[in-house]
């Protein structure tokens, strides 16, 4: 049998990659398999799964697929648009997760040493610098808190360069409410090392700071870290 052209379903329904999924869970599928289901077909001539394991050989691991880009994937014979899009939104699914499991790990640690109250920026930044610091880009976080400043949790708004159009009050304040939160801090990192706000920065700041008013959430603080150091903007009076 040409291996190429081989689909799912040559093979036996209780074989297929989706029935063992759903009778046996997704550990027993190889990565090849999970890739195949997320692709959900090959190309004229060649399978699914074929394509599975030449995405897999040509980045030799998922940790570095996760690196490439739209255009990358699409490089592949066989990768399209649709395909590598799929894939893009699949790996960041996946890095969100790990976002949100870090946090919840970290904030139960807290919890377990009784230092869940955020009563100053160095604390805070004590906590968010492992997950914010790493990025090549800039990423806005909202971290919601209770009446007594305890830390509910953290949530990532936006990836890119911050302007009034990416960071919009809707959805900043959207995960506080899903939360219940009483107030928030926001921050952002700079990857270039400098914790100095721009003009965006302070805009944005001011404009969060009368949203939060309207909707009954204070805004406390706004902190811009970098991988050594943060700036908090009510420690210099800029909020």
């Amino acid at each position: 049998m040409d291996t190429n052209a081989f689909t799912i379903n040559d093979l036996p329904l209780s074989e297929r990659p989706r029935e063992r999924l759903i009778s046996k869970g997704p550990t027993s599928l190889s990565t090849p398999e999970l890739l195949s289901l997320l692709l959900g077909s090959g190309t004229k001539g060649e399978s699914v799964f074929t394509l599975s394991h030449r995405i897999l050989k040509s980045y030799g691991s998922l940790f570095k697929i996760q690196n490439a880009s739209i255009e990358d994937l699409k490089k592949i014979r066989g990768m399209g648009d649709a395909k590598a899009a799929k894939l893009k939104a699949c790996i960041e699914i996946a890095r969100r997760m790990a976002i949100e499991e870090r946090v919840f790990e970290e904030s139960e640690a807290m919890k377990r040493r009784n230092c869940d109250t955020i009563t100053s920026p160095d604390k805070l930044f004590e906590i968010i610098k492992s997950k914010i610091t790493q990025f090549s880009k800039e990423h806005f976080f909202v971290v919601s808190l209770d009446t007594r400043n305890n830390l509910i949790g953290v949530d990532e708004i936006s990836v890119g360069t911050l302007t009034a159009s990416l960071v919009h009050p809707r959805e900043t304040f959207e995960s506080a409410i899903r939360r219940h939160a009483a107030k928030i801090i926001i921050s952002h990192n700079h990857p270039s090392g400098e914790t100095d706000p721009s003009d965006d920065d302070m805009k944005i700041t001011r404009r969060l700071v009368d949203a939060g008013k309207i909707m009954g959430i204070e805004v406390l603080d706004h902190i811009i870290v970098t991988k050594t150091s943060y700036l908090s903007f009510k420690e210099q009076l800029l909020i």
